[in-house]
């Protein structure tokens, strides 16, 4: 099974959150907010060279000289852009900052150009990945990849933003730092949950959604209303968990979505990891999206189907109840899409669904890394690893995070207040800026929470909750709220990927994989315990046990790195 993906999103989480649409008020030009300032950040405008560009030692300013280097995105589902025109970010740093990417394309097959790439040492000089992918461990291992800790005092803005003890979480066995985090964060950056087609609900006279009971009624019904025109329950790829991960967090208090990831395969129990095949509630969640597929009540090719699928589905309002670990991105771009032709079309979330009896409060759909998600490294190929990180740097501090979600300066937004947000303007424009997030979603790599979500929660909040951004209010309302602190469980938890503990990682992964898709394809309930009885043989002859144990004691030193003992 991958790695739980959370496609960056309004995070995160969102997931690398993310498609939000703000409106705000202007600085001077109807006497609201402070003063217009400039820039807060290390940059230049096309053409012009800064007179501290002449020091050796001093940093150098982004956008004062061309930067060309190649990149790569170490992700089977996704690629960069062939092109730097095809995205807002990318076009505007061409255009405005002499910057020009030359992205390497993987088309699906990334695993094989990797082994090729590492093999005859042919690397690209930036590569975006998972945060503990094994193939970029091997390449940190080897000296291929760049520490990043002489440029931290020279360059402000990732040492300004980013927690010291997350930094320090983040750092190698060898103790320096090789990757640039994403999404990192001070706060809940949860985007998973549930969402709900306005327009079947109140077809259907708006019945409780609250228990599993009740979502398994109202499946029902729309099966029994819709037949095959509308999908009852679409939980995404489900090779990735996604919304079969959601429910099963609603069967058990303190479930984690992060349970069934590669890099935890297990539950918490007693404070150690216990295995996932025996926990009774993902028994039971396991049970209850077989019964949902037998009766086809979710989708019949949730294993096999990609992401555009999914996409096309919501946009055009043939989902009934949609679940993922990051379901904000999507739905808020199909929820704007179909109220241009019908009012009273479009999504809605609700908070998390729950097995009868338990407390809500304690049922959290997802989990927030404040590390993130992914990271971004700059290998040894590269001509010039420092103006890689300078340009990292201001893209991750106010001016490039800006740019990112809401434009260049001059359009949506115009100068920045004093606690470095931007100040938006009389033309503020919130379907382009929804369209602008959308668009430069995937080269979101060194995305700065702690910065963005107040700058974009900035003028929300002062509107109605009706006029709101659909993402911002149900991120505010819903998903922020309904989220756990799962940093220490995210992170260093996968052993060296050619040693002992990690061909038992491997082992197990591939196990798992398949037996999240035969038992929630399974015949009945009894099928499901007799596929998850032999994994748990299969696993304890792999050696399932000693990895628990070790992941436990990382993930205890975890949290005494983080004060959470």
């Amino acid at each position: 099974m991958k790695k739980l993906n959370k496609p960056n999103v309004w995070i995160l989480a969102t997931v690398v959150a993310l498609t939000t649409a703000l409106a705000g008020c202007s600085g001077n030009s109807n006497g609201e907010g402070g003063s217009t300032k400039p820039s807060p950040t290390n940059t230049a405008k096309a053409g012009e060279k800064d007179n501290a560009g002449e020091s050796e030692d001093a940093p150098w300013v982004f956008g004062s000289e061309q930067l060309e280097f190649t990149a790569y995105t170490h992700y089977g589902w996704q690629d960069f852009p062939e092109k730097m025109e095809d995205v807002p970010l990318w076009k505007y740093l061409k255009e405005n900052k002499q910057l020009n990417i030359k992205s390497i394309q993987a088309k699906g097959n990334h695993a094989q150009l990797m082994s090729t790439m590492m093999a005859s040492g042919d690397l690209p000089e930036l590569i975006y990945g998972d945060r503990y992918n094994p193939d970029i461990e091997r390449l940190i291992d080897n000296g291929k990849i760049v520490a990043l800790d002489p440029y931290l005092d020279k360059y402000p803005n990732l040492k300004k933003w980013l927690d010291p003890q997350l930094m320090d979480l983040l750092r190698s066995k060898d103790g320096k730092l090789y990757k640039f985090p994403n999404w990192y964060t001070n706060k809940s950056t949860n985007t998973a949950g549930y969402v709900v087609n306005k327009k079947i609900y109140n077809e259907l006279d708006q019945p409780p959604l609250q228990t599993m009971d009740d979502l398994y009624a109202y499946l029902g019904k729309v099966k029994e209303k819709y037949g095959d025109e509308v999908v009852p329950f679409e939980p995404d790829r489900t090779v990735d968990g996604q919304g079969i991960g959601v429910l099963y967090t609603g069967f058990a208090e303190g479930n984690n979505y992060k349970s069934l990831s590669s890099d935890v395969q297990g539950v918490i129990k007693d404070n150690k990891l216990t295995s996932l095949f025996m926990d009774p509630s993902f028994r039971e969640s396991q049970k209850f999206v077989s019964k949902l597929y037998r009766e086809k009540l979710i989708s019949q090719d949730m294993f096999t189907q990609d992401r555009g699928k999914v996409l096309e589905k919501l946009m055009t309002g043939r989902v009934a109840v949609y679940a993922g670990s990051g379901p904000t991105t999507y739905a808020s771009q199909a929820h704007n899409e179909l109220i241009k032709t019908d009012p009273e079309a479009g999504y809605f979330m609700i908070k998390p669904i729950h097995k009868a009896g338990l407390n809500q409060s304690n049922i959290h759909p997802g989990g927030y890394d404040r590390l993130g998600w992914n990271i971004t490294t700059i290998t040894t190929k590269a001509k010039d690893p420092e103006k890689i990180f300078a340009f990292l740097d201001w893209l991750t501090g106010p001016e490039g995070m800006t740019i990112q979600f809401f434009g260049p300066e001059g359009g949506n937004w115009k100068g920045f207040d004093e606690n470095e947000q931007p100040i938006f303007t009389d033309q503020y424009d919130p379907a382009q800026v929804t369209e602008i997030q959308a668009l430069n979603d995937r080269v979101m790599i060194v995305g700065n929470t702690s910065y963005i979500d107040p700058a974009k929660m900035k003028y929300e909040n002062a509107k109605p909750p009706e006029e709101q951004n659909w993402s911002a209010r149900y991120q505010s309302t819903i998903t922020w709220p309904s989220a756990n602190d799962i940093t220490a469980l995210n992170n260093k938890l996968n052993p060296e990927p050619d040693s002992e503990l990690g061909d038992i990682r491997q082992k197990i992964l591939d196990l798992i994989t398949q037996v999240l898709a035969e038992s929630a394809t399974a015949s009945s309930d009894e099928k499901v315990d007799q596929i998850l009885d032999k994994a748990q043989a299969d696993a304890e002859s792999y050696g399932y046990n000693k990895l628990l144990e070790w992941r436990t004691e990382q993930w205890l030193a975890n949290k005494k790195t983080l004060g959470m003992e």
